[in-house]
C-alpha cells in the first residue's frame, strides 16, 4: 500500500504493524526481506514501522553518517543482494566519504560505496540486536552495522544521539529507473577489441558503459578465452580447493549502492540445502546456490598481467557473487589462483 495514502506517521505505522502481525502469526519463520516482499511492502517501511523492531530514523546525509563510524569501534559490516550476503567482522578506517563515491579502505572492512540512491538511515534493534542500516530510494536495504561484543557501547550511543531524528514521518519512497543497457552486444568485434586494450580491471566497467552492454552480455560477446562459461558448481569447487590450500582469495558482494570485499583466507564451509556457506569467525558468506544460472571464468588484461575472475550470475544476468585471488595493483596476480581457474575451464585462457 502506497505509503502516500496515510496522513499521519501513526496511521501508516498502525496499518502496516497489523498486516505485519497476522503474517507473522501465520509464517513466523519469514526474515524481513520475506516479510516486506509478502506485505507489498519494502524492508525500509517495516523499520521505519518498527514492524518487529524498535527504530529511530537517523538526520544527516549518508556521508556525514559513514565519516562517523570509524567512532565505533569493531563491529560486523553486512552487504548483500536477494542470493548472497557478505558479513565481516572488524573497524571502519580509512573512511572516504565526500562526493558520490565513497570507499572504507580498511585491513578488514573493504567498501566501495556509490551514493547516488541512498535516503534512509535507521537505528534499529531486533531481538536485542542492535544495527544501523542504509536503504535506498526504493527501501531496499543497501548495508548494515552491527554491534557486537567487541563494540564501543558509549560511542554507539553518542552516535545514535547525534544523528537521532526527533519527529517520525511517513517515508516517502520512489522506484529507481534501471540503467540503460543491452543484454547482447551490437558490435562483439569492437567490443572484443576494447577488451583486449584495458590495462586495469577498474577500466571494464567504463567500457560496458561506452558499448552499452550488460556484464552478462559482454561476457559472451568476449570469446572464451576471455570469458568462459563453466560448471554452475564451480564457485563450490574453488571454495573447497582454496580452503585445502589456505589461498587467499577476494570476495566481492554487492548490490546497486554497495560492493563489500573479503580479503583473505577461508576456512570452515558448510552446505546447507540450497545455501552454501563460508562460516569463519571474521568472515561469513552465505550463497543462494539454487540461483546459480551460470558461471564464468574472466579475463583481463592489466599492466601487471592478466587478472582472471570467478563471476555467478542469475537468470536474469544479475551478478551474483564475483572471486578474484588476492592482489594489490602493482603486482601480478597469485599463480596459484591463476591455476585455480585455468583448471575449471575446458578451452585454453588468453595469456
Amino acid at each position: 500500500m502506497s505509503q502516500a495514502l496515510f496522513s499521519s506517521f501513526d496511521d501508516f505505522a498502525t496499518d502496516l504493524q497489523q498486516r505485519h502481525a497476522a503474517l507473522m502469526a501465520a509464517e513466523p519463520k519469514l526474515r524481513i526481506r520475506e516479510r516486506a516482499s509478502r506485505l507489498g511492502a519494502s524492508e525500509a517501511a517495516l523499520v521505519a514501522a518498527g514492524c518487529g523492531v524498535t527504530s529511530h530514523e537517523l538526520s544527516g546525509t549518508p556521508q556525514e553518517l559513514f565519516r562517523q563510524l570509524g567512532t565505533l569501534g569493531e563491529v560486523m559490516a553486512l552487504s548483500r543482494n536477494d542470493w548472497c550476503v557478505h558479513e565481516r567482522h572488524g573497524r571502519y578506517e580509512d573512511i572516504h566519504a565526500d562526493g558520490p563515491v565513497g570507499m572504507v579502505l580498511g585491513p578488514d572492512i573493504d567498501l566501495r560505496m556509490f551514493f547516488s540512491h541512498w535516503r534512509f538511515a535507521f537505528a534499529v534493534t531486533e531481538n536485542g540486536r542492535d544495527s544501523i542500516q542504509f536503504f535506498d530510494a526504493e527501501g531496499i536495504a543497501v548495508h548494515k552495522v552491527y554491534r557486537t561484543e567487541h563494540t564501543d557501547a558509549a560511542a554507539w550511543q553518542t552516535f545514535v544521539a547525534a544523528f537521532a531524528r526527533p519527529a517520525r514521518t511517513v517515508p516517502q519512497f520512489e522506484t529507481i529507473a534501471p540503467q540503460a543497457e543491452s543484454a547482447r552486444a551490437e558490435d562483439p568485434a569492437a567490443l572484443r577489441a576494447a577488451w583486449l586494450a584495458l590495462d586495469d580491471t577498474h577500466a571494464f566497467f567504463p567500457m560496458l558503459r561506452k558499448f552499452k552492454v550488460s556484464r552478462l552480455g559482454a561476457l559472451y560477446a568476449a570469446g572464451p578465452d576471455l570469458a568462459q562459461r563453466v560448471a554452475t558448481d564451480a564457485v563450490q569447487t574453488l571454495l573447497q580447493r582454496a580452503a585445502a590450500t589456505g589461498l587467499s582469495i577476494m570476495c566481492f558482494v554487492g548490490n546497486r549502492g554497495m560492493v563489500q570485499i573479503h580479503t583473505g583466507p577461508v576456512h570452515k564451509l558448510v552446505d546447507t540445502g540450497p545455501w552454501f556457506n563460508v562460516l569463519d569467525p571474521r568472515f561469513n558468506l552465505h550463497l543462494l546456490t539454487s540461483a546459480i544460472d551460470s558461471t564464468w571464468v574472466v579475463n583481463k588484461p592489466t599492466r601487471d598481467g592478466w587478472v582472471t575472475s570467478l563471476e555467478v550470475y542469475n537468470a536474469a544476468g544479475d551478478l551474483i557473487v564475483q572471486f578474484f585471488g588476492e592482489r594489490k595493483p602493482g603486482k601480478p596476480e597469485l599463480p596459484a589462483w591463476r591455476e585455480l581457474l585455468v583448471d575449471l575451464c575446458q578451452e585454453p585462457l588468453a595469456a
